[in-house]
């Protein structure tokens, strides 16, 4: 499967729908924005298209998408494929029993939870989320698929901000695809 899905095929040239806005959240940071994509009808269409692609290629049981935008592309995704989705969280936001992880940011610590039960049965997971920078929470999100019984099959993105190399801390079994990359 190929890192970032070739251009030939869409349809709509999404990158025309991401905004790039200097020094957000912080000086030197060039903040790829998702907002006008997200109120565009066909570019939303274009990327839930493409990410199907990936969807048929890595065969899972359940899309996982990490807090909060990848709800945002997770969820529809599910549904044009016809499978489950699953929100992996920030601590305290889901009832019930949760399993939990705790992961290293760059400027100190985080935890995602997933509601213990919500991968019984061992199903294939896809993790889904709009953007793959340093990886991390992408990276967390797979140890925690692990621990609560899910086998994953893979990782697709809205965008990928290689520089950071948030692809080499993911596991490298597991293919990776985005829809948009930049430099």
């Amino acid at each position: 499967m190929p890192g970032v899905m070739p251009s030939r095929h869409l349809a709509l040239d999404l990158q025309s729908h991401i905004r790039t806005i200097p020094d957000f959240p912080k000086p030197g940071i060039l903040f790829r924005d998702i907002n006008p994509m997200l109120r565009s009808p066909e570019a939303v269409a274009e990327v839930i298209h493409q990410l199907s692609l990936v969807c048929e290629s890595t065969r899972p049981d359940l899309v996982v998408g990490i807090e909060s935008r990848g709800f945002i592309v997770g969820a529809p995704l599910a549904h044009q494929c016809g499978l489950g989705f699953v929100p992996v969280r920030k601590p305290g936001k889901l009832p019930g029993d949760v399993v939990g992880i705790d992961y290293s940011l760059e400027y100190g610590s985080d935890r995602l939870e997933i509601q213990a039960d919500a991968l019984a049965g061992q199903p294939r997971i896809l993790v889904v989320d709009d953007l793959l920078a340093t990886g991390g929470t992408a990276a967390a999100t797979a140890q925690l698929v692990n621990l609560a019984g899910g086998q994953l099959v893979g990782f697709a993105f809205v965008i990928e901000l290689k520089s950071l190399g948030g692809r080499t801390v993911l596991p490298q079994d597991k293919p990776v695809a985005s829809l948009l990359a930049y430099d």
